[in-house]
């Protein structure tokens, strides 16, 4: 009778901690379904989406971006997953099958979806969007408490750095992460000096002046939201910009810098 109560308990733990878990991952996502499709449980449609979902979850283990197309019109079904360039072939996996999880759960009668996570965008339509910029919908996670109150942090620093990134990434279409970019390094000003860590990265399916275009968007949203964080990332659904500062060292006559660990997201 003990190690039944005990092997209950241990059942009930494990539930709690993957319920907690999934609470946390959904409430770090941007879920976004088209409004109530009447599309039934025979239909095709919902076979040709399973067919793409099973396709991008398959090919996530192999590389950071895919796109996927199953059906006949008008029940064709477009899919697509990029993950952050920086993670390896295991985060990017887990990421896209966590998400097509999401999917399944919050938009599964619905005939358009997408989910905007930290490290991966996984969609799917009945309407392509390979090769298109789109400008909404969009997120921006960012640092509350943590500010430089430096005017040259983003009118110069922030912004050269961006732009030289932006430039390399739209000329690196054939890397093996293509249009994938990031950058560190140690900055001094006179208000004081700090390690910046940049990122940039498009989806492949964009040509490099979608590209271009895309982070563009990012870098208008950035300097509207959260251009003096020190931590920000900003998602559109072809591409992302992220940034972080670290090591700062501020001269504390010149420089003010309050510190808390709060996020908040904005989703438009």
């Amino acid at each position: 009778m003990t190690g039944i109560k005990t092997h209950f308990a241990v059942l009930l733990f494990c539930f709690f901690s993957f319920s907690l878990r999934t609470m946390s991952q959904a409430s770090q996502m941007l879920i976004d379904c088209t409004q109530f499709d009447n599309v039934t449980r025979t239909s095709s449609y919902l076979s040709n989406r399973d067919t793409v979902l099973s396709t991008l979850r398959n090919r996530s283990s192999i590389g950071s971006y895919s796109n996927a197309t199953a059906g006949l019109s008008p029940n064709t079904i477009y899919g697509m997953f990029l993950c952050r360039g920086d993670l390896n072939r295991t985060s990017c996996s887990d990421c896209v099958n966590a998400t097509t999880l999401e999917i399944y759960k919050s938009c599964f009668y619905r005939k358009s979806a997408l989910v905007i996570s930290n490290e991966c965008i996984v969609r799917y339509s009945n309407v392509s969007f390979f090769t298109l910029v789109e400008d909404v919908p969009s997120t921006a996670r960012f640092s509350t408490g943590n500010s430089l109150d430096s005017p040259q942090f983003f009118s110069q620093t922030l912004l050269e750095k961006l732009d030289a990134l932006i430039l390399r990434a739209s000329l690196s279409s054939s890397l093996p992460v293509p249009y994938f970019v990031d950058d560190q390094q140690h900055v001094t000003q006179l208000e004081g000096s700090y390690d910046l860590h940049a990122m940039v990265q498009c989806s492949p399916d964009l040509d490099p002046r979608n590209c271009t275009v895309c982070l563009r968007l990012a870098v208008q949203r950035l300097s509207e939201c959260c251009s003096h964080a020190q931590f920000a990332r900003i998602f559109y659904t072809k591409c992302l910009i992220t940034y972080e500062i670290s090591a700062l060292q501020p001269n504390v006559t010149s420089l003010g810098v309050t510190k808390s660990e709060s996020l908040t997201v904005y989703i438009i």
